[in-house]
């Protein structure tokens, strides 16, 4: 994955979206296997991960990831807010650790 740094910006997000992080792994909570997927963009409410598995809206899942610049591992759970089938799906952090999201906003803000 490319470590160029991109930004995602728009109005109706909550929160500007980069896509600068790489070894994103997934499960389903309670699963013990890991779902193949590819991850274009982050920011420190949630994720869009491109993976062509369906979840229903309200599933929870174990996502982990470093981000690429300052290498900085993070371990988080979310729940599922949209899937579009075939494309991937919007996923929102759950509890993310106050250090994580810090990581996320200095990782997304060049520092």
């Amino acid at each position: 994955m490319s470590t160029q740094r991109q930004t995602v910006s728009s109005p109706a997000r909550q929160a500007q979206r980069f896509a600068h992080y790489c070894e994103l792994s997934i499960s389903y909570e309670g699963a013990s296997h890991d779902i193949p997927v590819r991850a274009p963009d982050i920011s420190t409410r949630g994720m869009f991960i491109n993976t062509a598995k369906r979840f229903p809206e309200g599933a929870v899942l174990r996502i982990c990831f470093r981000l690429s610049r300052t290498h900085v591992l993070i371990a988080a759970r979310g729940e599922v807010r949209y899937c579009l089938p075939g494309v991937g799906i919007g996923v929102e952090f759950i509890g993310l650790p106050e250090e994580a999201q810090q990581a996320i906003e200095k990782e997304a803000g060049g520092e």
